[in-house]
């Protein structure tokens, strides 16, 4: 029973993210989700402190559901891993939805709230429509504005098919076939430089839907995918998907994770947790440490996790959608001070709905401001 009430509250997590880049009016522009300015190591508080200026970039909007895109508005080392890290911050792709909504409303008396708190954060970039004519420009304007800054961007791709089960969050491609292209096309848009790339959210965590031809058909294309990534850019740091800590046992999203590649060096980084969800963060550690052990991979593989809502931990009830009482957390980093936690990352953007507070990936100043608020 504790299982099955796992899976429910984990088909959340693609639900409210999505709402990342779509191909509107076949528009080559990126439409990622994203924040600003990325602070300190593992003491940081729940509540980050305000962060540095942001340098002018090009930004998106991360989270569920495929959303319309705008044209853009301008906005008002802790691992154990063997790696030289040459760039120490995240990158902000400066055109979202919570940014257009700063700009907008300069006087509404939320916004210095969520300007300071939400908007003034880096966060990821989702691509979550299947658009392969546009998907290399649109996924290099997010990697060349990090490179021109020297600050590392966090890309997520999300087209697998047979997304979110056909749930809410359902689409991608039509086949692994057309995916397996689509992921070329992806890879050509990465450019050179430090790029984390969050490689389909719930696509290992949330796989049981699948008959286990299809299950490992699935698997082969994400191990596929990573090794595609990493040789299109070797500084690509690519991650799978390992749940949250409320989901399976850490050994059996291991073994899942093992099928799919994450254990392999030619293909992986490590894993990432928690996105779209709430767990706290000191849960998700504990967690992910358990299934890197259980991977048995190279001693390089790390984790990171999603703090963009975890700052008073999972509803006790399990709700999953929007649930009220909910806090940012830990500020976006690459400095966590945690040995294999690679990074706290803003894969959700604090804000958009998983589809109680509004239609799922649209923003809702509200409930921006409820996750701020001290």
């Amino acid at each position: 029973m504790v299982a099955a009430a796992s899976v429910v509250v984990a088909v959340g997590t693609a639900t409210g993210m999505l709402s990342a880049l779509d191909d509107r009016g076949g528009s080559d522009e990126a439409r990622p989700g994203l924040v600003s300015g990325s602070p300190g190591p593992d003491s940081l508080p729940v509540v980050p402190s305000a962060s540095e200026p942001a340098a002018p970039s090009a930004s998106a909007s991360p989270s569920a559901k495929v959303s319309a895109s705008p044209s853009p508005k301008k906005a008002s080392p802790g691992s154990t891993k063997a790696r030289t890290t040459t760039a120490t911050r995240l990158y902000r792709h400066p055109s979202s939805q919570v940014l257009d909504w700063v700009q907008d409303n300069p006087r509404d008396w939320r916004a210095a709230v969520i300007e300071s708190r939400i908007a003034d954060r880096p966060a990821a970039v989702w691509f979550a429509d299947y658009a392969p004519a546009t998907i290399t420009s649109r996924v290099r304007a997010v990697t060349s504005g990090g490179a021109a800054q020297g600050r590392v961007p966090v890309v997520v791709a999300y087209a697998i098919p047979d997304r979110d089960c056909g749930g809410a969050s359902q689409g991608g491609a039509p086949d692994l076939g057309a995916y397996d292209a689509w992921i070329d096309r992806f890879a050509a848009g990465l450019g050179s430089g430090e790029v984390v790339v969050v490689l389909e959210p719930d696509s290992i965590a949330q796989s049981e839907c699948l008959p286990a031809a299809q299950r490992a058909d699935r698997f082969a294309s994400l191990a596929r995918a990573g090794r595609v990534l990493k040789a299109a850019n070797p500084e690509a740091r690519v991650y799978y998907d390992a749940g949250h800590s409320g989901w399976r046992p850490a050994a059996q999203q291991a073994a899942l994770l093992k099928q799919a590649g994450a254990a392999s060096a030619a293909s992986s980084d490590g894993i990432f947790s928690n996105v779209s969800n709430f767990h706290t963060t000191a849960a998700e550690i504990a967690y992910d440490r358990q299934i890197l052990d259980a991977l048995d991979g190279p001693p390089g593989l790390g984790a990171v996790i999603d703090t963009s809502r975890n700052g008073n931990g999972a509803p006790p009830d399990g709700e999953w959608c929007d649930p009220a009482g909910r806090r940012i957390g830990r500020a976006p980093t690459l400095n966590t001070g945690e040995a294999r936690i690679d990074a706290y990352l803003w894969v959700k953007l604090p804000g958009e709905s998983d589809g109680c507070k509004g239609t799922p990936g649209t923003f809702s100043p509200s409930y921006a401001y409820d996750l701020a608020s001290p």
